[in-house]
């Protein structure tokens, strides 16, 4: 899917590139406790939910034992990957992008959109509750951060530029997500898919 925003040329395209932009600030990102409600894939690949489950937590030694360094820098401090180098920018393939540090389904294929601003864009997550967004007021701008429902992981921004139906563009951090085709989506199964929650329709 094509989409041409209002911010494809000059100085237009300049300030949506920024705004996707999120500098680190030298910490980690503080996480946060307690029950969050969200939907998974089960072992027949089918989307059920939402569920209510405990937050990812871990300790910043963990996460950084996970994580490369450059996932860290993205989804523990905030940062950005550069535009235009994310393997996942370009692919079309049908299935579903998933949180890189928990593995919580977040947006699927038929969502995505060419923005062009560098980054993988979709026009709405997967369910309600898979992602989080809060108020982001860094470089002097207000923007909403979105973070991975589950472990909080910094996501990248939703902007009101996108396409029908939403009229939202979720510009994401390519390095943050990973893909899985819609053949191997048993491959996600959750844990807690088991636990009798209704199953949504077929992604």
């Amino acid at each position: 899917m094509h989409w041409t925003m209002w911010a494809t040329g000059g100085l237009g395209l300049a300030m949506a590139l920024a705004a996707c932009v999120r500098g680190s600030d030298g910490g980690a990102t503080p996480q946060q406790t307690g029950k969050v409600r969200v939907s998974v894939y089960d072992e027949q690949g089918k989307l059920v939910g939402p569920i209510e489950t405990d937050r990812v937590v871990k300790s910043d030694a963990e996460w950084r034992a996970q994580l490369t360094p450059e996932q860290y820098d993205v989804v523990r401090r905030a940062g950005t990957e550069r535009p235009g180098t994310c393997a996942l920018l370009h692919n079309k393939d049908k299935g579903v992008y998933s949180c890189l540090a928990c593995g919580l389904p977040l947006f699927i294929a038929d969502t995505k959109f060419e923005s062009g601003t560098g980054w993988p864009s979709f026009f709405g997550p997967i369910a309600k509750g898979n992602v989080e967004e809060r108020e982001d007021v860094s470089f002097g701008m207000s923007r909403t951060e979105v973070e991975c429902g589950r472990c909080g992981a910094h996501l990248g921004h939703v902007f009101n530029d996108g396409p029908p139906p939403s009229g939202l563009r979720y510009c994401m951090n390519g390095v943050a997500l990973n893909f899985t085709p819609t053949a191997k989506l048993a491959t996600l199964a959750d844990p807690i898919a088991r636990t009798g929650a209704t199953t949504q329709p077929a992604k």
